[in-house]
């Protein structure tokens, strides 16, 4: 299938978009990248850093071998030349993947760009996948055809924990940057909004949101409610990427497939 894959000009969490990527282009599925800038979407420092330390959960984030297939994807330009969003169009592609990382709060989560891709690839009955904060986009798409309640009302969705969610300076700083393509110089206290209060909002009483905050490697956390799969943080993004596959390989080929 064709699957259209948005991440952030910000500072993607590396593998939070090499996670699924990689399981989808496995399983033989076209990809098309698109960023708010149409640039390669550079990953945080951070999340290339192997000896990094997750200050909420106290493990290293960054295994050795996650970060040699992404400096591989980096050097052979795997990511570059990513169409940019607004010039995306739903009609194209069989499904949408959205990944996260903490610059997805800032041209991802709320653009008006990605909400309309939502709503297209919702109404038309594909599927659509999120990844931690990516899935603000979710709950801030609003379908004109229920009230304009949120896409996610009445789901059952992932959410970054709020008790992962920290106050110290977060810094948007990305590895390679480059003069056409640089680090953003922004930096915010902790990260931009709660998502799990505001995806609680989103889904309403009928629905429900996984965010256990002992959600770990060994027993990550991925949630289908067709056409929705939701992944909670990086610690989930490869049983993201294989949810992915497995729906999609349920699903009939489209024309464009």
């Amino acid at each position: 299938m064709k699957v259209l894959v948005i991440a952030s000009n910000y500072g993607v969490w590396a593998e939070e978009l090499q996670g699924p990527w990689d399981a989808l282009r496995a399983a033989g599925h076209e990809l098309t990248l698109a960023t708010y800038l149409g640039q390669t979407p550079l990953p945080g420092v951070i999340s290339m850093d192997p000896e990094f330390v997750d200050p909420m959960q106290k493990v290293k984030m960054n295994p050795p071998e996650l970060l040699a297939r992404v400096n591989q994807i980096l050097d052979t330009g795997e990511w570059d030349h990513p169409i940019r969003t607004r010039d995306a169009d739903m009609a194209d592609h069989d499904a949408l993947v959205i990944v996260g990382g903490a610059g997805s709060a800032l041209d991802v989560a709320g653009s008006g760009l990605v909400h309309r891709l939502v709503l297209d690839a919702y109404k038309s009955g594909k599927t659509i996948g999120a990844l931690c904060y990516a899935v603000g986009a979710l709950a801030l798409t609003r379908d004109p055809d229920n009230g304009m309640r949120s896409v996610i009302h009445g789901r059952h969705v992932t959410a970054h924990p709020h008790a992962w969610d920290f106050v110290e300076d977060l810094e948007y700083d990305v590895v390679r940057a480059t003069a056409d393509n640089p680090r953003l110089r922004l930096t915010t206290s902790g990260f931009v909004f709660p998502l799990q209060y505001m995806v609680e909002d989103a889904v309403g009483p009928q629905g429900s949101v996984a965010s256990d905050p002992t959600t770990s490697r060994e027993r990550p956390s991925v949630v289908y409610d067709p056409p929705f799969v939701t992944g909670l943080s990086v610690e989930s993004a490869q049983a993201f990427g294989a949810k992915l596959v497995e729906v999609l390989e349920r699903k009939p080929v489209s024309a464009h497939a």
